[in-house]
């Protein structure tokens, strides 16, 4: 069984310009950190010219789809029928992305089926982690 999903979106970042430019994005989620999806943008897409990676809950990618959610450097938002609005705050500025709303529901459907929600805590091996922490500590 497969640990990793990772399924291309097309997302249109959102300019000053009333044009909207589209860029391919990633959606990633491991089963090894069931709590997290991240949204990578390769190299190109970026002002800096390398890739970016966004970690965020899935849980806040879910409800984003229903209401307006997050007040940190991820937040989620339906936008109209079809499009779910996910915003990235970073210190060099804020980058805004539409994503079709279909896109995100099959990849959550993914994940769930990966790891249903709820039981995200059965995948931690929390004896593994601790041991890597006082290993680590050491």
């Amino acid at each position: 069984m497969s640990y990793v999903i990772e399924q291309p979106v097309e997302a249109r970042l959102v300019a000053a310009a009333p044009r909207m430019s589209s860029i391919p994005a990633a959606l990633h989620y491991d089963r090894r950190d069931p709590f997290a999806v991240r949204m990578t943008f390769p190299a190109p897409a970026t002002l800096e010219g390398v890739e970016v990676c966004w970690t965020f809950s899935r849980e806040l990618l879910t409800a984003g789809l229903r209401e307006s959610v997050g007040h940190g450097d991820v937040r989620v938002r339906p936008y109209g029928y079809d499009r779910t609005v996910l915003e990235f705050h970073a210190p060099e500025g804020t980058a805004v992305v539409h994503v079709r709303t279909g896109e995100i529901r099959r990849f959550l459907d993914a994940t769930a089926a990966l790891v249903p929600v709820g039981l995200e805590h059965l995948q931690l091996d929390l004896d593994h982690d601790l041991a890597v922490l006082m290993r680590d500590a050491s």
